[in-house]
């Protein structure tokens, strides 16, 4: 799948911009393009060493697990190695302010953990994972829509700012953060359908397809295809 197409399509499963997804399809390489109002470190740029910890890598999987989880038709989140991957693109492709937001996120679901099951999100049950879960998905859409306002009215004044000056002085507009649980989603479904597992077990895939056919029967229940 065309990287812009999965970001447009994961945008519309999550209801908001995906975060970082300007630099993804960039490469990464152009951090420091964009300014941050809010840096909360430096040592950021591609090459770098990662900003999340083992611990913390481990426990994206087992979020990522929970989000897309393992079925008798498909490996789930964890096979696909997606922390990992989240890892890469919250070092490379995240801005400092969000770094902290989605940092700060991971905390704050363990806390949640914590108080209410006295355990790690870790060991907590699939059901109790996923009873988290939903509960943050539901906390994360009334506060998406609110920055989504208040994004489209700061992109509007700097579009206007934008007009009145030569090209070579435009500046980019960075989205805010958004609800980290919502980052994170984005992640998982970025980092699973780009991956190896994603694309060839989750997915249909042939290495060479052959003829183009028109009028292919669909079998309910058939699976998408990767390319």
């Amino acid at each position: 799948m065309d990287r812009r197409e999965l970001l447009k399509t994961i945008a519309i499963l999550t209801g908001t911009a995906v975060i970082g997804g300007e630099l993804f399809l960039s490469g990464c390489k152009t951090k420091d393009d964009f300014k941050d109002v809010n840096p909360i470190n430096t040592n950021t740029s591609t090459g770098l060493p990662k900003v999340l910890t083992a611990a913390q890598v481990a426990l994206l999987n087992e979020i990522g697990e929970t989000i897309i989880p393992t079925t008798v038709d498909s490996p789930g989140a964890k096979a696909a190695m997606v922390g990992e991957l989240m890892n890469t693109i919250v070092t490379d492709c995240y801005l400092p302010a969000h770094q902290k937001v989605f940092i700060d996120g991971l905390k704050a679901i363990e806390g949640q953990c914590m108080a209410t099951y006295k355990k790690s999100f870790a060991e907590c049950t699939a059901q109790q994972k996923k009873d988290l879960l939903v509960m943050l998905e539901k906390e994360a859409k009334p506060f998406n829509e609110k920055i989504n306002k208040e994004d489209e009215s700061k992109r509007k004044l700097l579009d206007e700012s934008n007009n009145q000056s030569i090209y070579s002085k435009h500046i980019d507009f960075v989205p805010s953060a958004r609800h980290y649980y919502t980052m994170m989603k984005q992640l998982t479904l970025l980092g699973y359908f780009t991956s190896e597992v994603g694309m060839t077990k989750a997915r249909r895939h042939v290495a060479v397809p052959g003829k183009y056919d028109g009028a292919l029967a669909y079998t309910k229940g058939d699976k998408a295809w990767a390319e």
